[in-house]
């Protein structure tokens, strides 16, 4: 038998010991009524400490992650290293606002951080502005998990569509059957396995290559020589003085987009208590340790003999380095673990991305303009086929699209999801912001971040579009992370308007959360989907002219 043989045979192995856990999940923490959305959307928001850490590290670190990261590194050596900061100060952030959001998500029985919009600022155009841009941003998100498996497969030698078509018929089945609970079992073996490679990698492959000294020289040496299409050197081992702000920029950006996306929320607002939370933002840096080897393999991948070349003779696609890197360096059944957990690191975020885009939909969307009488039952029955269509949907991106078309599409989702930033974040802390002025903004920062990523070439190819989520800012002359620069534009917009429409006295809407339902701490499950009498009570004390 082959190298291939083996490395795929376990591959296979471990993707049908996967699914069967996916399919047994529905059995796991078995709900009294499966058909509600607190049950399929939030596995009955009770998950603790230990499964929300392997839910959030399944969920925010996906195989994309493992291929993309090193796959920068790989092209243009140190600027690729901003996702290890990005992923260390996020933590911080997300410990302050998290518990809040958490809470009065809690005491409202919100699903999704539009339902929170909706009953802070009584907007029902924002909550779908919010809704809207998620789903939006999270369909490439999920594209590009596929687009992780199909670069293992490509590794692998295994032609054809029929491989990404039963991984998606499979993860459809038991996504529809048990919901968040089938991605939160299996995030257990994605990470074990993730956590197995990086370790055997970060020791095992240096050896090899005669230590870290020998690989810094040799991929330094690599990235010294001058791109053909640019006139200029690949990269450097250091960031450069005039990559300061572009990688401190996209570090500080993608920090604060990271939990705007709608499967992040969807892992918090599963937790149990707010603690949970607050342990688990303390426990994932541990994540970005991992994060900052998994980039050094691209530097390994610089080394590596055969690498570089394998890589250049399949259209210098750079997101074949690490699969390649393990291929010629692994033993093969070694080889087979190190890409299943590539495999299985696309399933579980894909699972999680989807029912947080159902769950948008069916609430802030269906539920709000097609059926607002649509019972638990139906909501879910909704969710679930509106999940099937989003992985469809990114299926057809993955086999009708190049790759290139999907890459884009996620460099756009960063830039409209931070949008939503203001809304959420900044309405957990104050009721200042004028709702249409936060419409308004928000509308203005996604067509100039749209036109200016459209507009940004990608280096060496002028006249090619969607080229770089960097761009030069005139004002600074600086080139910075066009989301960031789109968020100031945002809230600029947002201020001056709101001072404006205070003045002319415009109508603010209703407000129906209080101080203290941004601290509470509900031990059981949450109730109905409306305020009980507490919170009417309360009311008085919420409302806004």
């Amino acid at each position: 038998m082959s190298g291939n043989a083996v490395a795929f045979t376990i591959v296979i192995v471990l993707f049908a010991v996967v699914t069967l856990i996916g399919f047994a999940a529905a059995r796991w923490r078995r709900a009294e009524d499966r058909l509600h959305l607190n049950e399929w959307g939030l596995g009955g928001r009770g998950f603790g400490t230990f499964i929300t850490w392997f839910l959030l590290g399944g969920d925010l670190y996906t195989a994309y992650t493992f291929i993309a990261v090193p796959a920068l590194v790989f092209g243009v050596g140190a600027v690729g290293f901003f996702a290890v900061p990005y992923t260390i100060i996020v933590f911080p952030i997300v410990f302050v606002f998290a518990p809040r959001l958490w809470s009065v998500s809690r005491v409202h029985s919100y699903i999704t951080p539009a339902d929170f919009v909706r009953g802070r600022y009584g907007s029902h155009g924002l909550a779908l502005a919010v809704a809207a841009t998620g789903i939006l941003a999270t369909m490439p998100y999920i594209a590009l998990q596929l687009v992780g498996i199909q670069a293992v497969l490509t590794v692998l030698g295994v032609g054809g569509d029929w491989p990404l078509i039963i991984a998606f018929v499979v993860l459809a089945g038991y996504t529809w059957l048990a919901g968040l609970r089938a991605p939160a079992l299996i995030a257990f073996i994605k990470d074990t396995l993730i956590y197995v490679m990086i370790i055997v990698a970060i020791f095992y492959i240096p050896a090899k290559l005669g230590g870290w000294s020998h690989i810094f020289s040799t991929a330094g040496s690599h990235l010294a020589t001058t791109n053909p299409k640019t006139g200029k050197p690949f990269g450097s081992l250091t960031v450069g003085p005039t990559a300061v702000w572009a990688y401190s920029s996209l570090a500080l950006g993608s920090a604060l987009a990271l939990f705007m996306y709608p499967h992040a929320v969807t892992g918090v607002l599963a937790s149990r208590r707010r603690n949970v939370i607050r342990r688990n933002m303390a426990l994932l840096p541990a994540y970005s340790l991992m994060l900052g080897f998994v980039a050094l393999l691209g530097y390994m991948a610089l080394a590596a003999p055969g690498v570089p070349q394998a890589v250049k003779a399949n259209g210098a696609n750079a997101q074949l380095a690490v699969p390649f890197l393990f291929q010629k360096m692994f033993p093969p059944w070694f080889t087979g673990i190190a890409l299943s957990a590539i495999v299985i690191g696309a399933l579980v975020p894909a699972a999680i991305m989807s029912i947080a885009a159902a769950n948008l939909f069916t609430r802030n969307i269906y539920k709000e303009y097609f059926k607002p009488d649509a019972t638990p039952a139906q909501q879910t029955r909704v969710a679930q086929t509106v999940s099937l269509v989003v992985k469809l949907g990114a299926l057809l991106f993955v086999l009708a699209l190049s790759k290139t078309f999907s890459i884009n599409l996620q460099l756009l989702g960063g830039v409209w999801i931070l949008q939503t930033f203001p809304a959420i974040v900044i309405g957990l802390y104050t009721r200042w912001f004028h709702r249409w002025a936060l419409v308004i903004g928000w509308a203005v920062a996604m067509a100039y971040g749209t036109i200016v990523a459209y507009n940004t070439p990608a280096p060496g190819v002028p006249g090619s579009h969607f080229g770089a989520s960097t761009a030069n800012v005139p004002v600074f002359n600086h080139t910075v992370y066009i989301a960031l620069t789109a968020l100031v534009i945002n809230l600029v917009v947002a201020i001056v308007l709101t001072v404006v429409f205070q003045m002319m006295k415009l109508p603010a809407g209703t407000d129906e959360t209080a101080p203290a339902h941004y601290v509470a701490d509900p031990a059981g499950p949450p109730r109905a989907a409306v305020p009980g009498p507490t919170v009417a009570a309360e009311s008085a004390e919420r409302r806004r002219p």
